[in-house]
């Protein structure tokens, strides 16, 4: 493959997510990638054996773990970024919508316990220039 198929590749890659802090309170929880595209919020954390950081899909309000390979943990946002529930998802289960949720934020399962992340937190978003 040419460098500019490699190029190409890459900004897709980009264009699909971004990367940027998680924080709360002003103190930096984890890396966040941002799923911006349709596939990239489908396909989640699919396929992959582990994730260090959290991903946010934004748009979304329900998530699944068939097919996946590790247990997750799931919190529902609001349009503001704040915590309305947190539930932790063992592979091949679903998560239901809960009310008010516009994006959700996933992350390894026990990575929630360790940010000390609870119903009622508010999330920002600092994007990694």
């Amino acid at each position: 493959m040419s460098d500019d198929g490699r190029e190409r590749r890459m900004s897709d890659k980009n264009r699909m997510k971004k990367t940027a802090w998680l924080l709360r309170d002003g103190d930096v929880l984890a890396a966040a990638e941002v799923a911006r595209s349709t596939s990239s919020k489908i396909r989640g954390l699919l396929g992959r054996s582990g994730y260090e950081g959290a991903l946010l899909l934004k748009g979304t309000r329900s998530v699944h773990t068939i097919g996946m390979r590790f247990p997750i943990d799931v919190a529902f946002l609001d349009r503001e970024l704040a915590v309305l529930d947190v539930v932790h998802l063992p592979p091949w289960r679903m998560a239901l919508p809960r009310r008010g949720c516009r994006s959700v934020l996933e992350a390894e399962a026990g990575s929630f316990e360790r940010w000390r992340l609870r119903a009622g937190d508010r999330l920002e978003l600092h994007e990694i220039s």
